[in-house]
């Protein structure tokens, strides 16, 4: 079986309601309603018969994330539909949506943590879904705790997609980001620094097991290693109003580096066939902490090209049998409990 761990869809009830909410939306808001797969099913179901019996997505929210829609109501009331909507999906369709991965309004964390635990104990979301930033701000402080808290004590896994828009400019003095640099090279950032927050915050020291599935195999981490690796070893030496040194002695006395940190999170093969790019994702992270992943629809033909490369490059790499299954859809299977998680979802709506 060939289970794509990161794919986007709008359920269609959520997808009416966003238009409502937002009918002249921009950037990447503009991007995801040119793509006729990304709520239409019968032209997803075609899509997906090119790969066979063996191939079915999980699903997630594509961007923008919820809590740009409005406030912490108007947030709430979205995540619920899109998690009805998705959990829907899953239990009429469950041979081609194995599971669903819930949307939350991360403006509101309350709210979160209220929708996190509907959405997994009533509607059997197999993990949770977070962006890179919450409008700007930074996702892992002391007030996102609680979210983090709750789905180390579910053990499922966080989804993290990156969010930036053209609005972030590239230079001082300018008003936007040229040449869609936000989303080609700002992405990848996003993800970098949300997860170097993370391990400089200490979630992995408060949480040694937790279960953060980064898009895009990372960032930039595994292709910058020496950076992350001898260059954050000397954390503190380039700064003058922190000392960042007791960061790295405090890792040092348990026997770890900033580099043993990052490779705690798991990673997704959606590269857009880059081959080189995931055999260095793939060295840094270990198979164990791979998932293969595409990013449909959001690909040049509408939903087929990056299912396409991705299963490509799967093919010319080296890997045993068991390696190979284990990034098609071991690792996930452990991971999310799935078994356990998509009869919950029929007992539900029976």
């Amino acid at each position: 079986m060939k289970i794509d761990a990161f794919t986007h869809i709008f359920p269609k009830r959520y997808w009416d309601r966003m238009l409502e909410v937002a009918p002249n939306g921009r950037d990447m808001h503009k991007r995801v309603r040119a793509i006729p797969s990304i709520v239409d099913l019968d032209v997803r179901f075609r899509i997906m018969d090119e790969f066979g019996d063996d191939y079915c997505q999980i699903l997630t929210l594509p961007s923008p994330p919820i809590e740009v829609f409005g406030a912490s109501k108007v947030a709430a009331e979205m995540a619920r539909l899109a998690n009805d909507g998705m959990a829907e999906l899953v239990r009429k369709h469950p041979t081609r949506f194995p599971g669903f991965v819930a949307s939350l309004p991360m403006n509101d964390i309350d709210a979160s943590v209220t929708e996190a635990r509907r959405a997994i104990d009533e509607l059997g979301a197999i993990g949770v879904q977070v962006f890179t930033n919450i409008n700007g701000r930074p996702l892992y402080t002391q007030q996102t705790l609680p979210l983090f808290d709750l789905m180390a004590k579910y053990d499922l896994p966080m989804w993290m997609h990156p969010a930036r828009g053209a609005e972030f400019p590239d230079y001082v003095g300018e008003k936007k980001s040229h040449y869609e640099i936000w989303w080609t090279l700002g992405w990848p950032y996003e993800t970098s620094v949300a997860m170097a927050h993370m391990v400089f915050g200490g979630l992995f020291d408060r949480h040694p097991g937790f279960k953060l599935i980064t898009h895009h195999m990372g960032g930039m981490i595994p292709y910058f290693e020496g950076r992350v690796g001898p260059g954050w070893d000397q954390l503190g030496t380039r700064t003058s109003d922190e000392d960042y040194t007791l960061i790295v002695k405090a890792m040092k006395a348990k026997g770890k580096r900033p580099v043993d940190y990052f490779r705690n999170f798991y990673a997704d093969t959606a590269l857009f066939g880059a081959l080189e790019a995931t055999k260095c994702g793939l060295r840094f992270f270990g198979v164990e902490h791979c998932l293969f992943a595409s990013d449909a629809p959001f690909d040049p033909e509408g939903g087929r090209a990056y299912v396409r490369y991705t299963l490509e490059i799967m093919d010319q790499l080296e890997l045993s049998p068991f390696e190979r299954e284990a990034i098609f859809a071991g690792n996930l299977r452990r991971l999310c409990r799935m078994d356990s998680a998509v009869a919950k979802v029929s007992k539900a709506h029976a």
